[in-house]
């Protein structure tokens, strides 16, 4: 609730009251005969009901029925006859609320009458009765009607847009998990097909080989596809909204055994660790894992086997992990910004780190900077 919405109540408060005060003394209205403090007391009283007149209709309506009666004041029987038709919402208490006010008012035109002087002529008459309840019970009351119907149709339409919002959400969410199952179908069928065909041709290989290298060749083969289909398997599994593997995410404490592989494939691969080794939480060692994974694989692709140094660096702050491979004896392609670099510099800086990749020293440099979890 704003300033104006807190502030509003008084205000309405105080014009009751001094349209009241100025009533009693004939400015606003007819004069009364009571004495001022009677008279101010009864105007501050129906200044006090209009302000709780939002939360509550009944005792401003009190007010003005003992206000008109009595002295002639007329602006709590407005305040009152709004709220009404903006709070009582249902018809037969709408009805009872008419039936009194027209009785409070008949027995204002009598008592009027009884007066005798200006106020038996300005309130007494039959006439003016009419058109003093039409104006100041009945266009008050239609306006709290109207104001009630237009609530309850800003409502409405909040409530269906609301209602739609939701419903495009769900349809979004529908179009997306029909678009990932299609995908985890298709990455099964083509992907995963193949793959296991190559294990299994890998493990025959291993079985009949002529000699002890080949036969080592093939089983590393057989090892590196069968981690691939691991990880496609957990891959399908987020693609299906299903639980993945239940099988650990590589971390830093895998990362001999990635390079051991790359050695095992003729590649020379250094390892040198700085600083402080230190716990940096799973997420950060499982995206430095996968920024050296990367890398390696491009050494092998781009670098023809080049030697390659990988640092691992433990800084206050998080992990560097700079991979860089020496200048290759073969013409060096290197890796353009293909779906590799780009999806791994996403990978860390989803982590909220950073990612340089380019030529360096006639080789390859790839550094990450990812912050500890």
């Amino acid at each position: 609730m704003n300033i104006l919405d807190r502030a509003l109540p008084w205000a309405l408060g105080g014009a009751v009251f001094l349209l009241c005060a100025g009533s009693a003394y004939g400015w606003a209205g007819v004069a009364t005969t009571l004495p001022a403090p009677v008279a101010l007391t009864i105007a501050a009283a129906a200044a006090a009901a209009a302000v709780v007149a939002r939360r509550s209709v009944w005792p401003v309506t009190v007010m003005a029925a003992v206000a008109y009666v009595w002295p002639a004041m007329w602006p709590p029987a407005i305040v009152a006859s709004y709220y009404a038709g903006l709070h009582l919402g249902r018809r037969r208490t709408l009805w009872l609320y008419a039936a009194g006010a027209s009785a409070v008012w008949a027995l204002g035109g009598v008592v009027s009458s009884l007066s005798g002087g200006h106020r038996a002529l300005a309130m007494g008459s039959s006439p003016n009765v009419l058109i003093l309840g039409g104006a100041l019970v009945g266009l008050p009351l239609v306006a709290g009607l109207w104001s009630h119907a237009r609530r309850q149709v800003l409502v409405a339409m909040r409530e269906r847009a609301e209602q739609l919002v939701r419903e495009q959400v769900l349809r979004a969410d529908r179009a997306r998990a029909q678009e990932r199952a299609r995908i985890a179908r298709e990455m099964h069928d083509v992907v995963a097909h193949r793959v296991s065909l190559m294990v299994l041709h890998a493990g025959a290989l291993e079985v009949g080989a002529p000699d002890e290298r080949t036969a080592k060749a093939a089983a590393l083969i057989g090892d590196v596809g069968r981690e691939a289909l691991s990880n496609l398997r957990e891959v399908l599994g987020v693609l299906r909204a299903q639980d993945a593997s239940r099988d650990p995410q590589p971390t830093l404490a895998d990362l001999d055994r990635l390079l051991a592989q790359s050695r095992a494939l003729g590649l020379v691969v250094n390892r040198r660790d700085e600083g402080q080794a230190r716990p940096i939480g799973q997420s950060a060692e499982r995206t430095a894992y996968r920024v050296v994974q990367e890398a390696l694989a491009n050494v092998h692709k781009h670098a023809g086997g080049a030697e390659t140094d990988v640092a691992v660096r433990y800084l206050p702050t998080g992990l560097e992990i700079v991979i860089r491979n020496a200048p290759s004896a073969a013409r060096e392609e290197l890796p353009k910004s293909g779906w590799g670099l780009v999806g791994l510099r996403e990978r860390v800086e989803l982590h909220g780190g950073t990612l340089e990749a380019g030529p360096c020293d006639g080789g390859f440099r790839v550094r990450a900077r990812i912050p500890a979890a």
